[in-house]
């Protein structure tokens, strides 16, 4: 069997395999709460041989949306749809994450594919428009000068304390909807982000300054999270490894970050990069693997590697390769749910690939590969 297809345990968890679904917005909720599309969304996934599943940013408190359509985990009602969701993935044998996240600045955003404030009063009721004050550790904006972003409020520390407080009480209520892990987002430019990097963090009090002023309030924030989690579940955090601008957040700096993170009981770091207006970050195949693998290396914690990883081999080489423990796909996941089951044909040749599928489909598409002489039964007389 491919070391993808192999097995994966923290703590008390272990994931069938080593592919997983990277938490990726959809822009489609209202007032927080997961809806049909949401579950038909991520249980296609569960069907498809991932062998975890995260639900995309969902955030701590109203205010911490990215955009009035995020997801969010603020009021004891949004728990009930989640759980639905969490039950479904278990139900196929996939684990069931969830991104707790706050956007800072970022927030009361465009919708992704609108790109600009362009609802009309009745479309505004009909998904239920909201806008809002934006925060963050300084007052300064994603963009300057922007309609899509605003100037932030700079956050006192009984705010910063505030914010602490509701990742916590989001984090009791994943473990009541029945998540197997959380994942505490730290990256892509969102107040976590924000506070580690000089980009956004001006401050001159105990929180700005050195970068262990700025690892500060996300590594407590991670610690709360952290101490309220079940001990035998597993914590994974996201981290934009590097900004991609002069003077901004680099991978050394990541790699200090994720030693912190080991510290305090984070059991893998999930490897991005990017985030804020003007960052350069070269894109191609696999681009963000050797951020994986240098923070797993270096800072001695396991990774997942995430970015453009869309063929077999190349999520194979990453493990085999020792990059990364995990892999995620993202874009790839949404172009094909059902990867995994096709990359085992390709890397297993054999009838044991068809145990990949579920036992509903798995019978009658061996069938069909067998009259057809496809897959393992391409070379048979």
């Amino acid at each position: 069997m491919s070391l993808l297809f192999s097995p994966a345990s923290f703590r008390s968890l272990t994931l069938k395999n080593r592919l997983v679904v990277a938490p990726m917005c959809q822009y489609s909720a209202k007032g927080g709460i997961a809806n049909d599309y949401h579950f038909a969304h991520l249980a296609r996934f569960a069907l498809g041989g991932f062998g975890a599943v995260i639900v995309e940013a969902t955030a701590v408190t109203p205010e911490g949306r990215i955009s009035y359509g995020d997801l969010g985990l603020w009021s004891d009602e949004q728990v009930a749809p989640l759980a639905r969701i969490a039950a479904v993935l278990r139900s196929q044998g996939t684990a069931s994450g969830i991104q707790l996240a706050h956007a800072g600045r970022k927030g009361s955003s465009p919708i992704w594919w609108r790109g600009h404030f362009n609802e009309s009063d009745e479309e505004k009721r009909e998904v239920g428009f909201e806008d809002w004050q934006v925060v963050g550790p300084s007052a300064i904006p994603q963009v300057p000068n922007s309609p899509e972003y605003k100037v932030p409020h700079a956050l006192t520390v009984a705010e910063m304390d505030a914010i602490r407080d509701a990742f916590v009480a989001a984090a009791r209520r994943s473990q009541a909807a029945g998540f197997d892990f959380v994942e505490v987002h730290s990256a892509h430019g969102y107040l976590l982000h924000q506070f580690l990097s000089p980009v956004a963090n001006k401050r001159e009090d105990e929180f700005g300054g050195s970068r262990e002023n700025r690892m500060r309030f996300p590594l407590s924030v991670a610690r709360a999270v952290r101490e309220a989690w079940p001990a035998d579940k597993p914590m994974f955090v996201r981290i934009s490894a590097q900004d991609g601008i002069d003077g901004g957040w680099t991978v050394e700096d990541s790699v200090v970050y994720a030693q912190a993170l080991r510290d305090l009981g984070a059991d893998l770091i999930d490897v991005s990069s990017g985030g804020f207006a003007g960052g350069r970050i070269p894109v191609g195949p696999g681009y963000q693997v050797p951020l994986a693998r240098r923070v797993k290396h270096e800072a001695g914690i396991p990774t997942m590697a995430v970015g453009l990883i869309t063929r077999a081999r190349e999520a194979e080489e990453v493990i085999e390769d020792g990059d990364a423990d995990l892999v995620a796909l993202g874009r790839m996941a949404l172009d094909d749910p059902n990867w995994p089951v096709h990359a085992r044909h390709e890397l297993d040749r054999t009838e044991q690939a068809y145990a990949a599928w579920p036992k509903q489909s798995g019978f009658v598409v061996r069938h069909k590969d067998q009259a057809l002489r496809e897959r393992g039964y391409a070379d048979a007389e």
